[in-house]
């Protein structure tokens, strides 16, 4: 007898996340228009719930044990245009439009994804891709 609840996961309309053992679930972050990735995140039942009720993002911070409204503090908004769930329910696709400075990085930068892995006889090694701080993280989140 199959689960009938992968079933409805996989098939159905009903939202049904399934949680890690933490109560998190992964969240990929892109912009609205460039469908480029900005961030990978992670949220619980509450940053779930609030992102729908606010249409802003809000995750759960690992490393701060807490709920994050993202931009709260730099004023770099994320609004929420859609949001996506992948086929078991346990990974968020949330495609967003960046208010304040553009930017979704804590670094100023439009994107958390700003450097490539390049491999080559010496080893493996990040290679900058360009792109520019929006802003100066110091004169945001140093007050």
């Amino acid at each position: 007898m199959g689960d009938t609840n992968a079933n409805e996961r996989e098939e159905g309309t009903a939202l049904l996340p399934r949680f890690d053992k933490e109560g998190l679930v992964t969240a990929i972050v892109v912009d609205s228009t460039s469908l480029e990735p900005l961030m990978l995140a992670h949220m619980n039942a509450e940053a779930l719930e609030r992102t729908l009720q606010t249409g802003e993002a809000h995750f759960w911070s690992r490393s701060r044990s807490k709920l994050w409204h993202k931009g709260a503090t730099s004023g770099n908004v994320l609004k929420v245009e859609e949001i996506r769930i992948d086929c078991d329910q346990d990974a968020l696709w949330v495609s967003v439009a960046i208010e304040g400075h553009g930017a979704a990085c804590h670094t100023g930068r439009k994107s958390c994804f700003y450097r490539r892995l390049v491999s080559d006889e010496s080893g493996a090694r990040l290679e900058p891709t360009g792109d520019a701080p929006l802003f100066d993280p110091k004169d945001v989140y140093d007050k």
